[in-house]
């Protein structure tokens, strides 16, 4: 098992580059299968999700292959499997999306409950509620999610939840109902740009779905969908941890190949903050302040402030002046990464959903432990920002959403080694 070593106190200037998304790329991948013939997806991210849904999709049946550039080829040749087991499912929630692709195209699913990070509760009701509207008949045997249905027939589908709307969800009902007889409509749908990714490659290989991006979205079911290109939307998340850590330890950081309009949210906080920001069309820039002023965040879904970066910006948070509230509304129990902060001279205390944050003056290198893939990027960030050295444990957290993040870094200032624990 990997560690990182981090000597803090670097300034990090130059150009970094962004990869495609990750929480694109998964549902994006598994709509292969709905496809007939050869499909190619491009700027798909090389990362253990990324290789982990790969070797699912190559169990049920399909042919998979990445190329260097980040291009994967996928080509369905054997349909007689669609059992998604538990040894592949288990190491990633996003198997999920294999469900509705299986169901439409092959009539017939079995994926086990899906794992992934520990962040609390994430149910797969809402998704199986949407299927069920669109006539597949469900039931549970031995941890597995088995789904049956002849055609599937389109209706209205409402997908909000008690936290908001689902992403995954809204994706899993486009997905089975872009096959569907009829319309769909999907009501108080997820917003998300990873959403609007995938209807547009849904569009791409003959399908039917209008209004990605806001509340209600309609899908026009068809008969068969064809071969695509598809390239996948930069990683909004991983522009966000880059952001953070300008904002931290920034020296005219530049941001490359991103989308600015994905993180209004993060930038308006950090522009609150007194952060010096500048944005083009595909580009954010960003140096630090030596005193950053305090700022209360709750996260909500998109287009607010979103769980993905709410630990990245709690460290932020950490040195900045005065008092912070971090309040989490999408997985409450996401703040295991609190007491790890605490043990580098962060002074955090957690009352419920919320975080209370009283700012410190710096940072110190300690061994710290990540809980999980969002929570692994904010202790590079600390160490980054931290005075000494500081070791972060479990980095395969952070190889299943960052690719190449330590080589990334020390190309614009950060010192970062990999070593064996």
């Amino acid at each position: 098992m990997d560690k990182l070593i981090i000597h803090g106190g670097k300034k990090l200037s130059g150009e970094i580059p962004v990869s495609g998304a990750k929480n694109s790329a998964l549902p994006v991948l598994a709509s292969g299968l709905l496809a007939d013939g050869t499909s190619r997806f491009r700027n798909i991210p090389d990362l253990a999700d990324i290789r982990s849904m790969m070797g699912l999709l190559s169990e049920l049946g399909a042919n998979v292959k990445m190329g260097p550039d980040g291009t994967v080829e996928m080509k369905v040749v054997d349909e007689s499997n669609s059992y998604a087991s538990y040894d592949r499912v288990r190491k990633m929630r996003a198997s999920i999306c294999v469900l509705a692709p299986l169901l439409a195209k092959r009539r017939y699913a079995r994926v086990s409950m899906p794992g992934g990070c520990a962040i609390g509760t994430r149910p797969v009701d809402l998704h199986l509620q949407g299927l069920e509207a669109l006539g597949a008949r469900i039931s549970l045997d031995n941890g597995d999610i088995v789904v049956k249905a002849n055609r599937l027939k389109g209706n209205k589908i409402f997908m909000g939840g008690p936290f908001g709307s689902t992403v995954l969800g809204t994706i899993t009902v486009i997905c089975a109902a872009s096959l569907a007889e009829g319309m769909t409509l999907i009501e108080s749908a997820a917003c998300e740009p990873e959403v609007v990714d995938l209807a547009n490659c849904i569009n791409s290989m003959g399908g039917h779905v209008a209004g990605a991006g806001t509340p209600r979205i309609t899908v026009e079911g068809v008969e068969s969908l064809s071969t695509c290109e598809h390239t996948v939307i930069p990683d909004r998340i991983e522009t966000g941890t880059f952001v953070v850590a300008g904002a931290l330890a920034g020296d005219r950081l530049k941001i490359c190949g991103c989308r600015p309009e994905h993180l209004i949210a993060l930038l308006d906080k950090l522009d609150r903050a007194g952060v010096n920001i500048r944005t083009g069309e595909e580009t954010i820039e960003i140096s630090s302040k030596k005193h950053p002023a305090a700022v209360d965040v709750t996260t909500q879904p998109y287009p607010g402030f979103p769980t993905d970066l709410q630990a990245q910006l709690m460290v932020f948070l950490a040195v900045a002046a005065g008092n912070s509230t971090v309040t989490e509304k999408i997985f409450p129990d996401r703040f295991m990464h609190v007491p790890e902060l605490n043990r580098m001279g962060a002074k955090i205390r957690k009352e419920g959903q919320t975080s209370i944050i009283t700012g410190v003056k710096r940072l110190v290198g300690a061994p710290v432990m990540a809980s999980d893939l969002r929570a692994s990027a904010a202790l590079v960030l600390a160490g980054i920002v931290a005075e000494g050295i500081t070791e972060v444990l479990r980095v395969y957290h952070i190889d299943r959403g960052y690719e190449r993040i330590a080589e990334k870094l020390n190309a614009v200032g950060a010192e970062i080694e990999r070593a064996v624990e």
